[in-house]
């Protein structure tokens, strides 16, 4: 049913003649209010139900063991409709436990006696510190919003961000066997230690499943990028069950070439479009950057692998004689480069870079950059793990998903397109020729 409602008069207003601060905190009174009502009566409830359960029990004069005995002192507890204050029941429990001769004891499971805080402000806090609230303001930033700032110290944050590390090491335990990665984008992130001389230095892979949905493949703490470093990571997922993916994307100036064509030789290497082009600009005068990017595009960018050579060799005769070093760089490594024109179309925009990898850690260098660098690598590494984690539920698939497991059962791909049969065009072509 529709309701007319008259437009306010001139100075009128529709909060029963109250400012509109005071609307607002009367609204966050009723809410709290008949949140500390319901769990209230939660608790009486619970209480009751105790003392009911054990009426049957008494002592040898008669007298019932498990009663009510008044209430505990009322203490505070965060909860998600703000700062609730409780008085919880108390109950006399006067029973023994038969295998150990000790006094047992009624602990409410609504309410346990440590609790200050209900689940979901757990989970939120570390999440708020994750994305660069510090510490030391939590309580000024969340004190009047929740209506306390009683549970919402630093080393009560601290305490909370310490199950991150736990979650970092069951990861890089988990058994890899179950899922397969078709490609995988590869770098090496350095960051600051708040504590100690030397960067930590991220090693990050990144895969796409069968299905096209993109997921953290591993993360570990290196030694500057080097081979041996990459190897034990590579062997480590070899030895938890991973297959070698089909393609692997990431910078030229990787250790990781050299580990992945140890534990995975079968598998292709691109270089990432993006760091060659900075390497490559690197060479040249700025006067020459404009046309050298423009020339550089047609390359990454063209129609076909067969139209990226030839634009490979306009580039090289535009630029080969002066600035011969800068073309080397192209040139020395073209077949890695244009190796992504061999998988479907739709998903070359996927493989020329490791932007997957380079977006995501954005969000790590403006935490570190908050609270300038972890304590420690592990405080460090376990970050890193939790903001990827979170960043992870918004990765979307690449293009044409369902293309991803053609490439690993094989299928063949020309200028993008699938090839339906390609033993048969094999023998067509061959008939033509003989002809």
């Amino acid at each position: 049913m529709l309701t007319v409602v008259p437009e306010p008069v001139a100075g009128e207003d529709r909060t029963g003649g109250l400012p509109l601060g005071e609307s607002c905190s009367l609204i966050d009174n009723i809410v709290r209010e008949g949140a500390r009502r319901m769990l209230a009566e939660a608790l009486q409830a619970e209480a009751d139900a105790c003392i009911a359960r054990f009426a049957g029990e008494r002592d040898e004069r008669g007298h019932r063991l498990v009663v009510r005995n008044g209430s505990h002192q009322p203490r505070e507890v965060l909860t998600s409709a703000g700062a609730v204050e409780v008085r919880a029941p108390r109950i006399n429990d006067k029973r023994i436990d038969p295998d150990t001769g000790e006094r047992q004891r009624f602990t409410s499971a609504i309410l346990p006696p440590w609790c200050r805080k209900t689940p979901k402000i757990n989970e939120v806090l570390p999440l708020l510190y994750l994305h660069g609230l510090s510490t030391s303001d939590f309580g000024p930033a969340l004190g009047q919003f929740l209506g306390s700032s009683a549970g919402l110290s630093s080393s009560v944050i601290t305490k909370l961000t310490e199950t991150w590390r736990a979650e970092q090491r069951a990861f890089a335990a988990r058994d890899l066997s179950d899922v397969d990665y078709v490609y995988l984008w590869v770098d090496g992130i350095h960051v600051n230690i708040r504590l100690e001389e030397h960067k930590l230095c991220l090693l990050v892979m990144i895969g796409v499943r069968t299905d096209g949905r993109k997921e953290l493949v591993a993360l570990a703490d290196g030694y500057r990028e080097s081979t041996e470093s990459w190897a034990d990571l590579l062997r480590d997922c070899a030895r938890r069950g991973m297959r070698a993916p089909v393609l692997a994307i990431g910078d030229g100036a990787l250790g990781f070439w050299g580990a992945l064509r140890e534990v995975f030789p079968q598998t292709t290497e691109q270089r990432c479009w993006f760091h060659k082009i900075a390497n490559i600009l690197g060479g040249l005068p700025k006067s020459a950057h404009p046309g050298a990017k423009k020339a550089l595009a047609e390359i990454w960018n063209a129609e076909d692998k067969r139209h990226a050579l030839d634009a490979a060799r306009a580039f090289e005769a535009i630029y080969g004689a002066k600035f011969g070093k800068a073309v080397a760089k192209l040139t020395d490594d073209l077949d890695t480069l244009l190796a992504f024109y061999d998988y479907p179309a739709e998903h070359w925009i996927h493989l020329r870079t490791t932007n997957p990898i380079e977006s995501t850690f954005a969000t790590v260098r403006h935490r570190t950059k908050v609270t300038r660098g972890p304590g420690s690598r592990s405080a460090g590494l376990a970050m890193a793990f939790k903001l990827i984690e979170a960043a992870q539920a918004r990765w979307r698939a690449v293009n044409a998903p369902h293309l991803v497991a053609l490439v690993r059962a094989g299928a063949r791909f020309e200028a993008g397109k699938l090839v339906e049969r390609p033993d048969a065009q094999t023998a067509e072509s061959t008939a033509e020729a003989a002809a």
